[in-house]
């Protein structure tokens, strides 16, 4: 068996510290906590599941409070969590097999589910994160939004693999109230690292994130477009991430035309993405006058993939898609019959709109 170290850091996270903490006790792990300065009952609840509870002063800076948890850690082997991350599955077998055949400069891969509130077939997404590594190779670099880079180097680039481990991830979800001052602490930060790495298009694209997450979608297209005019390296996930994030933002502000103009020159470098199709084909529908035609070539290619998830599934979103040309091309028949696929798919809206369109067709005789 390889000893294993759960580092955590948390600050007045009491509604979701047990959730976090009482997984991990199935499992032969030492459980590492660091409170950042919680005026809660945080680290009372969290007594309940480790003794292992130490503090450590906020001084602006997320990688210095993980490194500091990562110090009290007795084990090499550290597997890194957030309070508002529970994990649901876990083979403590695969675990350790992955370790022992994997090199000690490589990293572990978990399986993160992300929620968030909405009104789409997706309530949640899934990637593919670092999380566990060999704490004598590898720390954390930068103020917020940490990534594990190498202790020697700070390189991002090594080695990668996947481990047998799932969590949710309820950090997206909450009332407005607390996205937005989730938002601004962000933000404070990723500005600081601007200023610092003012080339580095990662920081511009988690500003947008942040301002999008609380649907300020006028910020989000500023710092979006930022990102997307400096040199982007597409083996990065976050690149495709912001792509379609990129062109939500640009329909939702009346840019749907400028949107069609930066893409399609690099659509090739995008379009092994199944969401990135659904989006150019949207992109085509809110074109003025509208392309149904152009949309459902898009929507085609989208269905032609298939999905490694659930959560990736887009299918249900191009069918309905595909439904809204059909009727803006006068054919509701077809129409009503893509909608209906959709629905069956689990799509939210396809049953509302089928229902609607069900109407104009009996009213149209």
């Amino acid at each position: 068996m390889i000893p294993i170290s759960v580092c955590i850091i948390g600050k007045n996270e009491e509604k979701n510290i047990e959730k976090c903490l009482e997984p991990l006790t199935h499992y032969p792990f030492e459980i590492i906590y660091v409170d950042t300065g919680s005026t809660d009952r945080t680290k009372e609840l969290a007594a309940r599941y480790t003794d292992k509870i130490y503090d450590f002063e906020w001084i602006g800076d997320f990688s210095a409070a993980r490194n500091y948890s990562l110090s009290k850690a007795s084990h090499n082997y550290v597997l890194v969590l957030d309070c508002d991350e529970y994990l649901i599955e876990l083979d403590w077998d695969g675990l350790c097999e992955a370790i022992e055949t994997h090199p000690r400069k490589s990293v572990g891969q978990l399986m993160r589910k992300s929620y968030v509130d909405s009104q789409y077939a997706k309530s949640y997404s899934e990637e593919r994160i670092d999380r566990l590594f060999h704490k004598r190779n590898f720390h954390y670099i930068y103020l917020i939004h940490e990534q594990v880079a190498d202790i020697r180097t700070d390189s991002t680039e090594y080695e990668r693999y996947d481990i047998p481990a799932v969590v949710d991830h309820v950090g997206y979800v909450g009332t407005a109230d607390e996205k937005r001052i989730k938002a601004e602490r962000n933000n404070a930060l990723l500005f600081k690292e601007i200023e610092q790495n003012p080339a580095e298009p990662y920081f511009y694209f988690q500003v947008a994130q942040s301002y999008n997450l609380i649907h300020d979608y006028e910020n989000a297209y500023i710092y979006y477009k930022k990102a997307f005019e400096l040199p982007l390296n597409l083996d990065n996930l976050w690149v495709h991430v912001m792509a379609n994030n990129f062109i939500n933002v640009m329909v939702q502000t009346g840019r749907a035309d400028e949107a069609l103009a930066l893409y399609t020159p690099v659509y090739d470098d995008y379009a092994k993405n199944q969401q990135f199709l659904c989006s150019m084909g949207a992109l085509y529908l809110n074109q003025n006058p509208p392309q149904p035609l152009k949309a459902m070539m898009e929507f085609v290619k989208a269905l032609q993939y298939t999905p490694d998830s659930e959560s990736e599934d887009y299918s249900g979103m191009a069918l309905f898609s595909m439904g809204f040309a059909n009727e803006l091309l006068g054919n509701l028949p077809a129409a009503a019959s893509f909608l209906m696929k959709s629905a069956e798919k689990g799509y939210p809206l396809a049953l509302e709109k089928l229902e609607s369109l069900k109407r104009n067709m009996e009213e149209q005789g």
